[in-house]
């Protein structure tokens, strides 16, 4: 039984026939999934036939926090959003902070569950017990801000928190995300399934506290966590103060700070013109998620460049990269303004800007002409139009727009003539902020990760920050990377991804200690038992539910791969000069990884390893 931790509650909504029920949320589901990404895939598989289109009706999205959401966890406001994903056709999770994940719980829900499409322009108020579907007719149109701010007047509850989509999402962009507060469930396009659902907005007020199981046994294992961020050399000494944007001159010094869609990578730097300090000089303020202590998410104002002034906006380090590095732009102002603007319209950051560059190096090479951009030069560094593409993706204007909308794969299928061998994505997801060429561990978990090129899956903090743990690994090594891919998946899944917590202690702070905190952890707020192999044993547990709906949604060891450019084209300059994945290591390390998890050689989980995980049933999906 359930102690505390979780309400025991999961809503679901059904916007087709308007029917709002609740259920109850099973211990035995608690205590293999833990929450957050584990509800999510677990439900995911159990309701949505793979082969569904992620744009039709049959879809369902289910949004998750973790058992430490809502609790005096540090760092642990975060939710998950789980659904099948239109941009890559294989699972779209998307993570989020600021305060909607804890209202959720303050509301009374472990778990939402949206399924159906409403008949005209909708949104889900939840106030406790009380839950609505209403129209959004007068929303239909707005962006993610001004959507908000009508929504907190309309139903007087300048408390409530929402999460929402904008003209992106209205337009089904499969990069459009769902927009809270300035905060993202980014990628994977899950604002175009919240489009394609007709459902504008979620709006929830909660006046609950979440009950504590073991108060003496949590407050305990919260101190052991406070104690682990205090003596992190990191953590508030930096982090807090610069927050991601932090790392732009530590990846440009390892070489594999991504330039000019992966062209010029390591060739050119970007320090001076988006590292630290020049970051410092726009900074602000910072804009702390519920309950955390660091305060990362640093608010910068455009004041620099004319064209840009008084644009105000809290670009992260991937931001960073996507409208500078690998679109050749040096402005930070530019940067700023194509943060706030994607945040407005309800755009990914990542998959919008590496789209952009996708677009000028075909410009470049002539496959893309003056007919196809308007008489516009689209060069690298051209920042102006960055920032005008990224408006015209979002209501898909005629031209450009609409060509780039659904992202790199989707372009290059369009445009045909051997584009896709630059074109930067896994399965359909662009590539994030850090070049694999140079980092080798880092790519096997893009050419891995569930839901395609996805950093934050398997994050190898090992050979970016050089932490020892599990131990130190030769980040330009092939052997042993297997090992270390799954271990940081399933550790991330765990800690973070169920959990739910901030991702950013288990890289700077946490991460000696983060299997044995987590189950002290869940195990005082909800009376559960975990040991730190169970916690272990459910990010496994995650990877084999989101490998299986994968393959039965048509993806095999083919998929797990890179760009042709990765494995044919050494970096040119840089520290990690002439560093490249061939077919032969990609396939060197895959065997091991595969080895590692227990599944064959072509990438199917073994009967033998979904028992022992608890989940045999599952292996009948596999004939």
């Amino acid at each position: 039984m359930l102690k505390g931790g979780y309400t025991g509650k999961i809503l679901r909504v059904n916007l087709t026939t308007k029917e709002i029920t609740t259920e109850e949320l099973k211990t035995d589901t608690a205590k293999k999934f833990i929450g957050g990404t584990g509800f999510g895939l677990k439900y995911l598989l159990d309701e949505v036939d793979p082969k569904v289109n992620p744009l039709g009706e049959e879809n369902k999205m289910f949004f998750a926090p973790g058992p430490l959401s809502g609790t005096s966890a540090p760092c642990a406001s975060r939710m998950a959003v789980v659904t099948k994903s239109p941009l890559t056709g294989a699972v779209g999770m998307a993570l989020s902070g600021g305060y909607f994940p804890v209202e959720l719980k303050f509301a009374g829900y472990d778990m939402l569950i949206v399924e159906g499409k409403a008949e005209e322009p909708s949104y889900i108020y939840i106030k406790d017990d009380i839950v609505r579907i209403k129209s959004a007719k007068k929303m239909w149109g707005m962006n993610t801000l001004d959507t908000q701010r009508y929504l907190k007047h309309d139903l007087d509850e300048q408390n409530a928190r929402i999460a929402c989509i904008g003209p992106a999402g209205e337009n089904l962009s499969k990069m459009a995300c769902i927009i809270n507060e300035k905060r993202a469930f980014g990628r994977k396009g899950v604002g175009a399934v919240m489009g394609s659902k007709n459902l504008k907005a979620i709006a929830i007020r909660g006046t609950n506290k979440v009950d504590i199981g073991d108060e003496e046994a949590f407050d305990k294992a919260r101190k052991e966590m406070l104690q682990g961020m205090k003596d992190s050399p990191v953590l508030y000494p930096e982090f807090s103060k610069l927050g991601t944007p932090m790392i732009v001159d530590a990846i440009n010094a390892l070489g594999i700070f991504p330039s000019e869609n992966y062209k010029t990578t390591g060739a050119k730097q970007y320090t001076k013109s988006l590292g630290a300090e020049v970051s410092k000089s726009r900074q602000i303020a910072s804009e702390p998620c519920y309950g955390c202590p660091v305060g990362c998410s640093q608010l910068k104002l455009a004041q620099g460049n004319t064209k840009y002034i008084g644009k105000l906006s809290d670009p992260e380090y991937e931001t960073y990269y996507s409208f500078g590095g690998v679109t050749g732009v040096e402005d930070i102002d530019s940067v700023i303004t194509a943060d706030y603007i994607c945040d407005e319209l309800g755009l990914d950051t990542m998959s919008t800007g590496v789209t952009i560059a996708f677009a000028m190096e075909l410009y470049e090479k002539g496959l893309l002409t003056k007919e196809d951009t308007g008489g516009r030069e689209l060069n690298f560094g051209n920042h102006e139009l960055m920032i005008d593409l990224i408006k015209e993706i979002a209501y898909r204007k005629e031209g450009l727009g609409e060509m780039l909308a659904d992202g790199s794969k989707a372009l290059s299928e369009k445009i045909g003539k051997g584009s896709e061998k630059f074109a930067m994505h896994v399965k359909g997801l662009e590539l994030p902020a850090y070049d694999p060429r140079g980092a080798k561990a880092h790519g096997l978990n893009y050419a891995t990760s569930y839901t395609g090129a996805d950093h934050n899956r398997g994050y190898a903090f090992q050979e970016i920050f050089s932490i020892p743990v599990p131990k130190a690994y030769d980040r330009f090594a092939i052997e042993g990377k297997g090992e270390l891919t799954k271990w940081n998946q399933d550790v991330r899944s765990a800690t973070c991804d169920c959990g739910t917590m901030c991702a950013f202690l288990l890289d700077m702070a946490v991460a000696g200690m983060a299997l044995e905190n987590t189950a002290n952890l869940v195990n005082g707020a909800s009376g559960l038992d975990l040991t730190p192999d169970d916690v272990m044993k459910t990010g496994e547990r995650v990877n084999n539910l989101a490998r299986i709906f994968n393959i039965k949604s048509g993806f095999t060891r083919d998929d797990d791969t890179f760009p042709e450019r990765i494995m044919t084209e050494p970096l040119k300059g840089g520290e990690s000069k002439g560093q490249y994945i061939s077919q032969e290591d990609l396939d060197t390390m895959l065997n091991e990884y595969y080895k590692e998890r227990n599944w064959t050689e072509e990438g199917i989980p073994t009967k033998e390893k979904l028992e022992e995980l608890g989940i045999g049933y599952l292996y009948n999906m596999l004939k």
